[in-house]
């Protein structure tokens, strides 16, 4: 494993964040504000225990493979970034992101971003060209997720 400090890798996550994203997530479309459901509490029993374990184990389905088929340069919040870290130490960093941290993946050198932090019930893919979009598509109902857009107003 190779790490590497390169501050061009944050200005080029800074400009994705700001672009276009979607999401991989348990629900198949957002939920509306105005929904009488109980979103909060269906969220919180998808962060606890057994069952957050068991969602991060269906993003990291995912996430490996993407890594399968693009390169992946991955920062845990510190300056230290990792093309294409070891996929157990990847799984292990997901992981941790969605406990209490939060993970970028650059991918294939900066041309799109994935995210995933603490307190979420779902990884973020900004900027992803429509083949990109597509494998991830397959990738996530594959694991048992979906892929859908939000209103992206920032």
């Amino acid at each position: 494993m190779c790490a590497y400090m390169d501050t061009n890798h944050d200005e080029i996550t800074e400009l994705l964040l700001q672009a276009p994203y979607w999401v991989v997530d348990f629900l198949p479309m957002q939920v509306p504000q105005e929904s009488r459901g109980q979103f909060f509490a269906v969220e919180q029993y998808y962060l606890a225990g057994e069952q957050r374990e068991r969602l991060c184990r269906r993003f990291a389905d995912v996430v490996l493979g993407l890594n399968c088929y693009h390169d992946l340069t991955v920062n845990r919040g510190g300056d230290d970034w990792v093309k294409n870290p070891e996929p157990a130490t990847l799984v292990e960093w997901l992981g941790e992101a969605l406990r209490h941290g939060h993970l970028c993946a650059l991918i294939d050198n900066g041309t799109a971003l994935m995210t995933a932090s603490g307190g979420d019930t779902h990884i973020t893919l900004y900027n992803p060209s429509p083949d990109l979009l597509q494998l991830a598509r397959h990738l996530a109902m594959a694991a048992g997720l979906n892929l859908w857009q939000p209103d992206n107003d920032h």
